[in-house]
């Protein structure tokens, strides 16, 4: 999608509401078969174009979360049957799409059977647009079986070229047909671990500017596949939440927080509830994903009056405490900037006391199976620490996915495992296997082409 298509999406809308206002009626809809009749009065609608998605986001094992996002004002819904069963067709409820979304939408998908296979399309205005998309839901296998095999990709740090908003000079995202190569991977579940996109100068000053941050990274044509192969699940980081290092003294948290909402489709917001941040948790076969918000509470590390944080009190509580109730053989942590790395630079957790007090809450809760899940840091890494009583934690940090990487391998990490370090573009498999007492992963980070890189595993049992 161009930039003057953007910059015309807010205009559209007024004209759509005026003139529907002044014929003094609804739309009229063009329905297709296994959709309700419709009934028809004075006016009609255009048929919009899709601009991106449709997206999977959240899937259980009785409902899946649809995201898509058109160029025009639009009534949407989403139609859905089981495979091979046009019978069994549903249909979400209708979302009237405006410019206070940027024109997307997003829907739950209800009343789904376990372990089933769904197939789905995108109805804009009574028609049919775009693919359709296959969705399967979660097994139910507690207490029957084995928990299912899955394989996650992870990633940070995507950055889409925008030559009228950038800074002068040679492009800093490129190698879009990682996308491509991650589609091939044949995966599971995505999860963008921050920096999904990168607000400009031009983009902080409003909230249009951020809806068109997100419409801009999100319709790049590479990206499209991705969106429909799979749940997609995301955290952010400071790129999505405001300017650089942007932190809690950033005035437009809510615009950020409301952008971030629109435009992902995660299972909640706001953990422990209720809380004022975009935290939430989830379960993926017998694997337990928490997603943390690193930005929404951050004091600077450079702070001198303040006591510097970047979960707060709340938000840990909540995570040792859910840590601890977890019977997962892999709990994945989920966490913008990098935990484990000793060097004290950047935003590393290093700088804050919240890191070894994680540490001491996990040894003293004698909690086991966790990995760190993080990205911000332009190149990959992964850290391991073995504590007194024998739990063993781990930092995966994959990154970036199109930004400009970086060698960080000179930096001081004291727990780093060696030959893991990867300075150039790249993603991260996360293939979980094996019976239910004797779970493994294998990561297998690989480049932009889908060439490995290096792999470890992991035995659940030995962490």
């Amino acid at each position: 999608m161009n930039n003057r298509l953007v910059n015309q999406l807010a205009y559209t809308t007024a004209l759509v509401f005026t003139l529907v206002s002044l014929a003094g009626c609804a739309p009229t809809y063009t329905t297709i078969s296994y959709l309700a009749d419709t009934t028809s009065v004075c006016c009609e609608k255009p048929i919009p174009e899709l601009i991106s998605g449709p997206m999977i986001g959240h899937v259980s094992m009785r409902s899946a979360q649809v995201w898509a996002q058109v160029d025009n004002a639009a009534d949407l819904s989403v139609s859905y049957w089981k495979e091979g069963d046009e019978e069994s067709a549903g249909s979400s409820d209708w979302k009237w799409a405006d410019s206070k979304t940027a024109f997307s939408a997003q829907f739950e998908l209800s009343g789904l059977d376990p372990g089933s296979s769904y197939s789905a399309v995108l109805v804009a205005n009574g028609e049919a647009i775009g693919d359709t998309i296959n969705i399967d839901t979660q097994v139910l296998w507690d207490y029957r079986m084995d928990p299912p095999e899955f394989k996650a990709v992870i990633g940070s740090c995507t950055f889409i070229n925008d030559s009228i908003y950038d800074r002068p000079g040679r492009g800093y995202g490129g190698e879009y047909e990682v996308f491509e190569s991650i589609v091939a991977a044949e995966p599971d579940m995505m999860l963008w671990l921050g920096d999904n996109v990168y607000m400009r100068e031009v983009d902080v000053q409003s909230y249009s500017g951020y809806l068109y941050r997100y419409t801009h990274t999100r319709a790049v044509s590479e990206m499209q596949d991705l969106l429909k192969a799979c749940p997609n699940y995301a955290i952010w980081d400071d790129h999505d939440f405001g300017p650089n290092d942007a932190d809690a003294s950033w005035v437009h948290r809510d615009w950020a927080q409301d952008a971030f909402k629109t435009f992902w489709a995660n299972p909640s917001y706001g953990a422990p509830s209720g809380a004022n941040n975009i935290a939430t948790a989830f379960r993926f076969s017998d694997v337990e994903f928490f997603l943390l918000d690193n930005r929404s509470q951050r004091i600077h590390h450079n702070n001198r009056t303040q006591d510097i944080h970047v979960l707060g009190d709340e938000q840990i509580d909540w995570l040792i405490a859910a840590l601890n109730k977890s019977k997962a053989p892999f709990k994945m942590v989920a966490v913008g900037g990098e935990f484990l790395n000793t060097a004290e630079l950047h935003e590393n957790m290093a700088n804050f006391p919240e890191r070894q007090e994680i540490i001491d809450r996990i040894e003293e809760e004698h909690i086991h199976g966790v990995v760190f899940l993080t990205g911000d840091r332009h190149c990959t890494d992964m850290s391991r620490i073995e504590l007194e009583g024998g739990a063993v934690i781990h930092d995966l940090t994959v990154s970036p996915l199109t930004s400009s990487a970086y060698d960080n391998s000179d930096e001081p990490n004291d727990l780093r495992i060696e030959g893991t370090t990867v300075p150039f573009r790249n993603f991260a498999e996360l293939n979980f296997s094996g019976p239910r007492k004797n779970r493994s992963l294998e990561i297998v980070v690989k480049d932009v082409n889908g060439v490995e890189v290096w792999t470890e595993i992991l035995i659940a049992k030995e962490l």
